[in-house]
């Protein structure tokens, strides 16, 4: 039996049917798009994309799908619901930039960030430059923030100080409220960040691939969270070069196109956005790890563009994640000695 993965309706019919004892495969929509092609089909109704969907069953027989166990699927819910939070706490975060700006912009300058909980602290009680003018260098310093921290005689005076001549001009209630909002918001949003940053710690315990993961130098918690969230036990994948397809991570090589190289998207298939998470692992890992900095900087130094490098790293390690959770051991880096010729 053939089902079609479409957004998350296929999947109370893929368990029910699991259940009751048939195999079942889960198409992505693409293959069957192609299929469709492939056959020359113009006409789209639900009744012939049943049709089709059945008939590509039968001519490329797909593997069937296994129901992922409890604690990899309780993993995915908690990763993606983290991530999704993580949005919002970004685009409060890019709002209350916006209303600062407005209201007192030299504020900011006295900051590293507005995520800060000494900002958000500050704000909802000062939310303009015209509410510090109202305020004492002596009050101002003695607000209590992250339990017993004070702010302080030096940035409640020079607060004060860069309120007296800002050059903010909107201080009107509405624009106020909106700061005290984002400030509320974002206390809020942080704290269930932390929550499930503790939840997902704590499933990770429960699960042997990703506990094997976290040896990978470099990998923390959350890295090693987000690779099972999207690649669930890496050892059902037949090699490590399928999950680097998978992932979207292989170039296309088209040698027989007459077509020149274009800025366009290198890699239109595969996972967009997981490609976009590894490309910020891996762009940390090469810093910290030493055996994919190695890899990394034997590419640069070969003459290849950062991008392709990175584009490697991110293959290797997809290629030690595949290695640690079909072998179930930790992962051991093997570096290339001192002695061994680089062509070796």
């Amino acid at each position: 039996m053939v089902l079609e993965a479409t957004g998350h309706y296929w999947r109370n019919v893929f368990a029910a049917l699991v259940a009751r004892g048939y195999a079942v495969a889960v198409l992505n929509p693409l293959r069957t798009a192609r299929f469709a092609e492939e056959e020359l089909r113009r006409t789209k109704t639900d009744a012939i994309d049943a049709l089709g969907i059945a008939r590509f069953g039968q001519q490329k027989r797909p593997r069937r799908m296994q129901l992922p166990d409890s604690v990899t699927d309780d993993l995915r819910e908690l990763e993606r619901l983290r991530e999704r939070i993580a949005e919002v706490f970004a685009s409060r975060l890019r709002q209350l930039h916006r209303a600062v700006d407005l209201g007192f912009p030299e504020f900011t300058g006295h900051f590293r960030t507005l995520e800060s909980q000494l900002a958000t602290t500050i704000l909802p009680r000062n939310p303009t430059a015209a509410s510090f003018r109202c305020i004492s260098v002596q009050q101002l310093a003695r607000i209590v923030y992250h339990g017993s921290h004070k702010i302080g005689e030096d940035l409640a005076r020079g607060l004060i100080d860069e309120a007296a001549k800002s050059v903010g001009a909107h201080h009107s209630e509405p624009y106020q409220l909106r700061i005290r909002y984002l400030c509320e918001d974002l206390e809020m949003l942080r704290r269930r960040l932390k929550e499930l940053a503790r939840d997902v710690g704590k499933k990770l315990d429960e699960h042997e691939v990703a506990k094997l993961t976290i040896t990978i130098e470099g990998v923390g918690p959350l890295t090693a969270a987000c690779l099972i969230a999207e690649l669930g036990d890496p050892a059902r994948f037949d090699s490590a070069a399928a999950i680097a397809s998978y992932v979207g991570v292989v170039p296309r090589i088209r040698p027989s196109a007459k077509r020149r190289f274009t800025k366009g998207p290198a890699i239109p298939l595969g996972n967009a956005r997981r490609r976009k998470f590894l490309c910020m692992v891996v762009l940390q890992l090469v810093r910290r790890n030493p055996w994919l900095r190695y890899h990394y900087q034997r590419l640069r130094a070969a003459g290849k563009p950062g991008k392709v490098a990175v584009i490697a790293a991110m293959r290797k390690l997809l290629a030690a994640v595949s290695s640690v959770a079909t072998h179930r051991q930790p992962f051991v880096p093997i570096l290339p000695s001192a002695t061994t010729p680089q062509n070796a």
